[in-house]
């Protein structure tokens, strides 16, 4: 399969950012467009270390904080394991953003927000920032994928002589409508 074209226009550093954020935003049901925009937003790489003023790091592509991996640390996951090159890190982001949408009180942008912080004045400043990214994301994500809207898709018509038992066609009399597609007449 070849890559849309715009893809292929993307710096070689945002290809694996839009392979992983995209399969991690469908894996953990989060907006892709919203995923591809908090990847961009942290502009993190892999192995990148960040140290900040408090002593803590954020680490690789999503900018994990040190302070908020060692509450992951009895399941595993290690500051290595974030920092690593691969979608791990954007799975781990994808199923963070999905308990902030779910749980946290405020509107999507808010909550989405939260993955940075939750001080409202940093968490204004992402916001509006990931608004803007999350929105160029969509109109990227149109161009680059064909996809319909479900009002755009009909139903198959019936074969033109669909009457049980006729000759030339198999007998159809043991099949049976389990509901999931409407009765031919």
């Amino acid at each position: 399969m070849a890559m849309p074209a715009d893809f292929a226009e993307l710096p070689p550093r945002q290809h694996e950012m839009v392979v992983c954020a995209i399969s991690a935003g469908l894996a953990y049901e989060v907006p892709v467009n919203l995923m591809l925009a908090v990847a961009e937003q942290e502009g993190g790489r892999p192995g990148q270390w960040i140290r900040n003023a408090d002593g803590s790091y954020d680490v690789g592509a999503l900018q994990f904080n040190t302070t908020y991996l060692r509450q992951l640390a009895s399941y595993g996951i290690t500051p290595g394991s974030v920092a690593a090159p691969g979608c791990f890190a954007y799975r781990l982001a994808a199923w963070r953003l999905r308990g902030h949408l779910r749980k946290d009180g405020g509107d999507l942008w808010t909550r989405a927000a939260n993955y940075h912080s939750r001080t409202p004045r940093h968490n204004a400043r992402y916001r509006e920032q990931l608004m803007r990214r999350a929105w160029r994301w969509s109109q990227w994500l149109r161009r680059q994928f064909n996809t319909h809207s479900i009002d755009d898709i009909r139903p198959p018509s019936p074969p033109a002589d669909h009457r049980i038992g006729q000759p030339g066609e198999a007998n159809m009399a043991g099949v049976r409508n389990h509901g999931d597609h409407p009765a031919w007449p």
